[in-house]
């Protein structure tokens, strides 16, 4: 499809700000920027506007967002004293005046715009009450005498976009003469969230030609820009706004406006006191929390052109052989580490990973390159039920690592960490029982499973923790152990943990569990907050300083991913043997090693004296954690073989390679860092 108007370059975002929101605007407007965003839509509420201090609030609104962003005013919203209805959504009593409060807007701001947009979405009854003005002769007054203003004052005017989009309304505009008068119409749309499902949906392009032959019977010059269309993510699926996004992105409108920059918090009414069903609440691109959602961190890393990737690496490969290896989770560090031993083989392997660790889609970029149409990746999360059938339709067997694996992220946000770990875990096993097969499934399960130890008495040494305990500190912390969860990741990964060996125990299914200390090892994008070992190399790499909490006295048993896919390898291959049972993997006692001791070897690695910084002791961090893997070794011969100061060494040439988080240049993605910071 042709047109031969200007497609403007650069897309923008709709967000509306609630009065008062004077640091989320601010956080807003440094992560639009740093998402390559250069212009913003933007709701200016007549009705707001002459409540208590509204005026105030777009005195600072509109100068702010115009600072940084080309802004669209969305001018609308009848306030009840004037409405003929009483309620905002009315078609004032006088109808110049709503012409007449545009003119003020463009004596007030006008110098922060060059359109402005009048009304919004005229044929949804919450905006405006059709039920009086069932022919829109009000609304084609209103908006008609409005547009005419706005072009004599040497502004132009946008006409409100329709949702759905609805030919005929936009053919009786052309009728009553109100689309000769503005410069651009608005088209909304939500595919897949709204309009497709009600079959009233036919496509971008579709609509988009309707829309332009109409225009060209009444006004050839006017532009069509999409005003709003976004996709929410109430189903997890955040792949699909991505692809949603590149799709309108293609559309030759002169503008596009994606919807919207942040989702809605849950208590707050969308509109008019109304709670609508959860698609109205996740149509950001950054979580009503402050995490950013796949589409908004390929925006901040790497713009359109990350996105682009993202999407082509998501799409499936050639149809997969009946035989094939699924690794849930499997984009990640030990998931993708576990999937080339197996691609090696010429195995096929079925990735299901939601992406949404900064950095594992480099693993799986490397997994394809590396294997070609041997690798089928399967973007999805770990809760989507039609997802996980495909993913294990005819597979021999399944490895489990998706998670939210972060303790200090748990503590922010425990019903998402619920969700991802205890709720996506009973998907996979319910998955796995749906398909009526018997495979090895293999659950990582954590340490944390133990709680913090916090009975077990210590003796504080020169550089390391070290248990009274004589057995213990032989030999670790074994399976006898009583569970203790502690934080809500312990909880979420506990829960999981037992439902995983129920289902071997209520259904027969052939599962088991490895409780995992510290693995470490190439293709980690280590952070602060999980992945530590990786985490400090790479700040020592880039010369930054790393951040101790607590005395750095703490011990942990660090473990190779190379022993750690071994494990897994075996685990799977005889779990005949080892059905419904738990196992503890860790580097064991030959592979303890304090913070101190770890940082005194980086400093040898690297040549230099490593940067310190120091922070109080986290809530659940364990003075000692070692494992006892006496019982892995004892039913199935499994023993760690690469030592932790040769496995530093392996982690850090594979850093300095080109191939890890440590380039010898500044990344997009560490550039976006401070704009990821921002939203949060």
């Amino acid at each position: 499809m042709s047109d031969p108007r200007q497609k403007e370059p650069g897309f923008g975002f709709v967000e509306w700000f609630r009065k008062g929101e004077h640091q989320r605007v601010e956080r807003a407007v440094a992560g639009m920027v740093g998402m390559g965003a250069k212009r913003v839509r933007t709701h200016l509420s007549w009705a707001e506007y002459h409540e208590p201090d509204g005026r105030d609030w777009y005195d600072w609104l509109i100068p702010t967002l115009a600072d940084k962003l080309d802004v669209l005013p969305c001018v609308h919203y009848t306030p009840p004293s004037l409405s003929r209805t009483g309620r905002s959504s009315g078609a004032p009593v006088r109808l110049l005046d709503y012409p007449d409060f545009i003119d003020e807007v463009l004596t007030r701001y006008g110098h922060h715009f060059t359109h402005v947009e009048l009304w919004n979405e005229p044929n949804n009854l919450l905006d405006w009450d059709w039920r009086i003005d069932r022919d829109w002769n009000l609304f084609c007054e209103m908006i008609g005498a409005a547009a005419h203003w706005t072009g004599e004052r040497g502004w132009k005017a946008v006409l409100a976009g329709p949702c759905p989009f609805d030919a005929a309304w936009l053919d009786l505009m052309g009728e009553r003469g109100v689309l000769a008068k503005v410069a651009a119409v608005g088209l909304h749309g939500f595919p897949g969230t709204w309009d497709s499902e009600f079959g009233s949906w036919k496509g971008w392009r579709q609509h988009y030609a309707e829309a332009r032959e109409i225009l060209d019977r009444y006004n050839g010059d006017a532009e069509i820009w999409i005003t709003e269309a976004g996709y929410s993510t109430w189903r997890n699926d955040e792949i699909v706004q991505v692809a949603e996004f590149l799709d309108l992105l293609d559309l030759p409108a002169a503008r596009h406006y994606w919807y919207g920059w942040q989702d809605i918090a849950p208590d707050v009414a969308v509109q008019e006191g109304h709670y609508f069903d959860p698609r109205h609440y996740h149509l950001g691109v950054v979580a009503a929390g402050g995490r950013t959602k796949l589409l908004g961190r390929c925006l901040a890393e790497g713009g359109v052109a990350k996105a682009r990737a993202i999407d082509e690496l998501a799409r499936p490969a050639l149809a997969r052989p009946a035989n094939a290896v699924t690794i849930i989770g499997g984009a990640g560090f030990i998931g993708s580490n576990l999937a080339k031993t197996y691609l090696e083989e010429g195995r096929d392997i079925v990735i299901l990973d939601d992406l949404s660790r900064p950095g594992v889609e480099r693993n799986l970029d490397w997994l394809k390159r590396e294997h070609g149409d041997h690798v089928h990746p399967i973007v999805a999360d770990v809760r989507d039920r039609r997802a996980l059938d495909e993913a294990l339709c005819g597979t021999e067997a399944v490895f489990h690592f998706a998670a939210q694996v972060a303790v200090t992220t748990s503590l922010d946000d425990p019903i998402q960490d619920f969700s991802v770990n205890a709720e996506g875990t009973l998907a996979v096993l319910e998955a796995a029982r749906r398909s009526g097969r018997k495979f090895p499934l293999v659950f990582s399960s954590t340490n944390k499973v133990y709680g913090g130890l916090d009975d077990l008495a210590m003796s504080e040494l020169a550089d390391r923790y070290a248990p009274a305990d004589e057995d213990i500190r032989a030999h670790g912390v074994g399976e006898t152990r009583s569970l203790d969860f502690c934080t809500p990741y312990g909880c979420s990964k506990g829960v999981a943990d037992q439902y995983v060996l129920d289902y071997a125990k209520s259904y027969g299914l052939p599962t088991a569990v490895l409780r995992m200390s510290c693995i470490y090892g190439p293709r980690q994008f280590g952070t602060e907050d999980q992945g530590w070992v990786a985490h400090f190399l790479i700040k020592a790499l880039r010369g930054e300083p790393i951040t101790i909490f607590g005395n750095g006295k703490q011990v942990r048993d660090i473990l190779h991913v190379a022993d750690a896919v071994a494990a897994y390898r075996t685990v799977s291959a005889n779990i005949g043997k080892v059905s419904g049972q738990a196992f503890n993997l860790g580097g064991g006692p030959a592979n303890a090693v304090s913070l101190k001791l770890v940082l005194e070897e980086i400093a040898r690695l690297t040549g230099r004296k490593v940067a310190l910084e120091h922070g109080d002791w986290r809530q659940g961090d364990q003075f000692y954690f070692v494992a006892d893997t006496r019982k892995l070794a004892a039913a199935l011969g499994w023993r760690a073989e690469i030592g932790w100061r040769d496995g530093m060494r392996d982690l850090t040439e594979w850093l300095r390679s080109g191939e890890g988080p440590v380039p010898t240049a500044k990344t997009v993605s560490e550039e976006a860092a401070p704009v990821l910071r921002a939203i949060a």
